[in-house]
């Protein structure tokens, strides 16, 4: 239930996303839909995704599901913590589980359910459909919520632009959109050889470039909005990724970003 006063029924129809937080350093974004209430992914801690959430008039414990794209721990590590405190069902694949409980301190965990990372989960009226990437994962996933006509992808830690993926984008009406690092920032940085090379290849993380190549590649079909996600810290800076996607894309295309560090406003479907 939406908490905050205004005209609900207006929007009732419509996606509603906030991401919470974005990056290496935390990820969790919040969708509803038709009265379904979905956070994507556990990577910040229970007070700070609790006070980020009541901020725009929603409550975590309201959520219907916890929903995990995979085993790093800037995606699922206080898993545990939002299914203990708050009693948030987990969905996770089997694989992505298996590999998180061996690798982060996830605690006891009572309500798991499993879905495939290219398989559908169903949520009366709204359905999550899970794509499988080719990121450095146990078993990661991607995902696209559709709500009546509307879709929304949630495109983080993608590897590379595979196949398919560009279709997948030209049927949504917005996106979060991961646009990781700059690659002349990336060349020049203190990375050692092998971090860079595990960013740039192909299971690492999509560029600036890379990003807006796919959006373009979609633009002017049914996308609104994009979010640029997941950016780097040490990488990449949001006056960057916004102007190379600017350098790129047609102007009517919404863009937005992703902080490392707090939430953004409310963003419409």
């Amino acid at each position: 239930m939406l908490l905050s006063p205004g005209p609900h029924n207006i929007l009732a129809m419509n996606i509603t996303a906030i991401a919470l937080q974005s990056g290496s350093s935390g990820n969790c974004i919040y969708v509803e839909a038709c009265g379904v209430r979905l956070l994507f992914d556990a990577g910040i801690n229970g007070k700070q995704a609790e006070a980020r959430l009541a901020a725009h008039g929603r409550d975590i414990r309201g959520v219907d599901a916890l929903i995990i794209s995979h085993d790093h721990g800037d995606h699922i590590r206080y898993a545990g913590v939002y299914q203990r405190k708050y009693g948030l069902p987990l969905y996770v694949t089997q694989k992505t589980y298996d590999t998180a409980m061996k690798r982060h301190q996830l605690g006891k965990l009572k309500d798991v359910r499993f879905f495939r990372s290219d398989g559908m989960i169903r949520f009366n009226g709204v359905s999550v459909e899970a794509i499988s990437t080719p990121h450095d994962a146990s078993d990661g996933a991607a995902f696209v919520v559709s709500s009546e006509s509307k879709r929304l992808g949630i495109m983080t830690d993608l590897g590379h632009v595979f196949e398919g993926l560009t279709e997948v984008v030209s049927s949504l009406d917005a996106v979060f959109i991961e646009s990781n690092y700059d690659p002349d920032m990336l060349e020049a940085g203190l990375y050692p050889a092998f971090l860079k090379k595990r960013i740039k290849g192909p299971e690492g993380h999509l560029s600036n470039i890379e990003a807006a190549a796919l959006l373009k590649a979609t633009s002017g079909r049914r996308l609104k909005w994009a979010c640029l996600s997941h950016l780097s810290e040490q990488n990449n800076s949001s006056m960057l990724a916004l102007q190379t996607h600017r350098n790129i894309l047609p102007q009517d295309l919404v863009l937005h970003i992703a902080d490392r560090y707090s939430s953004t406003p409310p963003l419409f479907v």
